[in-house]
């Protein structure tokens, strides 16, 4: 039985003023697995997100998820439908504390649960010690971690990360790609990724597509990512 897209990107069209920076783009994100949007810098990857999620207008083309054309629904509402984004930078709130930002995303739960899900501490102990701290005191790894996890507490179907190794020391990049295959292994959680570490995206990622200029230009399972694809589209 071939799995269902959670997740459908079809014909999508988008514009920053006079320049047309995605152009008829398909995605297809499976349910269950972890699919890597790459591409070097400036090729429409974080547009095509921040389309997905709303924060930018789409000029024609549909955003399906669990087949409902999620380009009629407002951002604000989105989240509420099951998606966790983490934004590029990680956008948490330096003056709040960590439960502070993590406590945030409870009114978007389905089962109104008032408190963060213990699961959220065992992915994370840092963040467990460190409740009462200001986001803004934790590194940039805590950060990402502290981003992830607020991601989580909405109680995701579909989790979007965008470049969450970027600027973090090695130590925690390798603990993102364990938590990634976790979520996807353990509870099925379907993951769209963004990522420019090659090595990364090849041990967390099922599979790939790659943007070029806008374009959709390959897709497929992580092992058809060969050297011919590497050198044409994400070689510097």
């Amino acid at each position: 039985m071939a799995s269902e897209s959670l997740l459908s990107v079809s014909g999508l069209n988008q514009f920053y003023g006079e320049s047309h920076t995605l152009w008829d783009l398909t995605l297809d994100v499976t349910e269950g697995q972890c699919t890597c949007l790459m591409g070097r810098n400036g090729v429409g990857k974080t547009t095509l997100l921040q389309c997905v999620m709303g924060l930018l207008p789409v000029k024609s083309g549909a955003v399906m998820f669990k087949g409902l054309d999620l380009t009629r629904v407002s951002a604000e509402r989105r989240a509420g439908l099951g998606i966790g984004y983490v934004p590029q930078g990680r956008q948490i709130f330096p003056l709040l504390t960590v439960k502070e930002n993590l406590e945030i995303g409870l009114p978007n739960r389905k089962d109104g649960a008032r408190n963060v899900p213990d699961f959220i501490y065992e992915l994370f102990p840092v963040l467990k010690e460190m409740l009462g701290r200001r986001g803004g005191d934790l590194s940039g790894g805590q950060q990402q971690q502290l981003a992830i996890g607020r991601a989580l507490v909405v109680d995701p179907s579909l989790l979007i990360l965008d470049e969450p190794t970027e600027g973090i020391q090695p130590n925690i990049v390798h603990e993102i790609g364990d938590i990634i295959r976790r979520l996807n292994s353990e509870i099925g959680l379907t993951v769209l990724l963004v990522e420019q570490k090659l090595p990364f995206a090849r041990r967390v990622a099922d599979r790939f597509c790659l943007l070029d200029r806008g374009r959709a230009v390959a897709t497929g399972v992580m092992a058809e990512l060969n050297d011919s694809l590497v050198n044409q589209y994400l070689t510097v």
